[in-house]
């Protein structure tokens, strides 16, 4: 009896796994749309925090009483520990502690007041072209991966089907991370450096890219500084992964259950759309140390760093400079973002296959 109810639990949440990879891939398309551009704000202000804390100047109209000679030298593009409203000094460029971004909000008021409303949707098309084959790999994928594994654990060895989630989903989003990461890349370089006048069209993502690998154009390191970062990248988004499916996967069969009903529409986007925010939002904080050393691996424009650098020293580094406060930069805007675009990503994906599926039996 347990084990039909368990099987009755999965059928009503699952009531759609005969769906070809090409309509969940289109499910999964679509839902990656509508998030990128919902949530894409707040990954600008999230990056600009981060990248904050990594040296990135970020000037605005600073006083001259504020440049003194007791400021101190940025060692390699990192932050130095000046005292209050002195100057940083980060290459060339000299910054007044003063208009430093003091948080989210602020964050949200600088960049509307000295670049634009529209500044805050920069890097969209990145996250668009990003976003889209990557869910769209990572979602159908996670599908399959889950199915099968679910399918021979339950046979093989049922105590073992708990961590069907995490292992699907650190598969799923492996493959998708690895396949795509140039144009992330290109976006996280899009959102963390500010255009300096309101009417000048910024690079896009082929100029981003190309710059990227103009430094060490013509040597055998070119074409790899494209890839630099993607150990951080994956260090952020397997563990991510795995925490966001341990926790969604029970909390939705949990809510069908409580339902008592076959699923409908209403209920699918509800159960989906709870259990996708409280994953997000979980794994988004746990995970926020490992979001800062990749912002930080990929804005490196010191191109002998760039390839040396590891995950670990960066981690080390960010400790060394910032401490606690300095893992967790942007830890508001990454949980504010990461919730509702995990929420509106697999509700809209299982919805849009509920009607398919829908579709498909008329």
């Amino acid at each position: 009896m347990v084990e039909e109810a368990k099987l009755d639990s999965k059928s009503k949440s699952i009531p759609n796994e005969n769906l070809r990879f090409g309509e969940r891939a289109l499910s999964a398309g679509g839902a990656a749309f509508l998030s990128a551009v919902i949530v894409n704000p707040l990954d600008v202000v999230k990056t600009r925090l981060q990248a904050q804390a990594a040296g990135v100047p970020y000037q605005g109209s600073c006083r001259l009483g504020c440049f003194d000679t007791n400021s101190k030298q940025v060692v390699h593009g990192l932050r130095s520990n000046s005292a209050p409203g002195m100057c940083r000094i980060t290459g060339s460029a000299s910054v007044c502690s003063d208009n430093q971004y003091k948080g989210t909000l602020d964050v949200f008021y600088k960049i509307i007041r000295q670049e634009g409303f529209s500044r805050l949707w920069r890097g969209t098309n990145a996250s668009l072209a990003l976003a889209v084959p990557t869910v769209g790999i990572y979602m159908p994928c996670y599908d399959y991966f889950r199915n099968i594994m679910e399918e021979f654990t339950t046979e093989k060895s049922p105590t073992l089907t708990i961590y069907v989630p995490l292992v699907a989903g650190t598969l799923a989003r492996s493959l998708a991370c690895i396949s795509c990461y140039p144009v992330e890349l290109a976006r996280t370089r899009m959102q963390a450096f500010k255009g300096t006048q309101r009417d000048v069209k910024l690079p896009g993502v082929w100029k981003t890219l190309v710059d990227v690998v103009n430094p060490v154009k013509g040597s055998n390191n070119g074409y790899r500084m494209l890839w630099t970062g993607l150990g951080a990248q994956l260090a952020r988004d397997v563990p991510f992964s795995a925490i966001c499916w341990s926790i969604l996967e029970p909390t939705r069969r949990s809510i069908h259950a409580a339902m008592g009903e076959e699923p409908g529409a209403g209920s699918i986007i509800g159960a989906n759309f709870t259990a996708g925010f409280v994953a997000g939002a979980v794994a988004a904080a746990a995970t926020c140390p490992l979001d800062v050393a990749k912002t930080r691996r990929q804005i490196e424009k010191n191109t002998d760093r760039a390839m040396t650098m590891t995950t670990r020293q960066t981690l080390a580094e960010i400790w060394r400079d910032g401490g606690i406060r300095g893992m967790f930069s942007g830890a508001g805007a990454r949980v504010g973002r990461a919730g509702p675009s995990v929420a509106i990503v697999v509700s809209f994906y299982e919805v849009v296959k509920y009607g398919l599926h829908k579709f498909h039996q008329q």
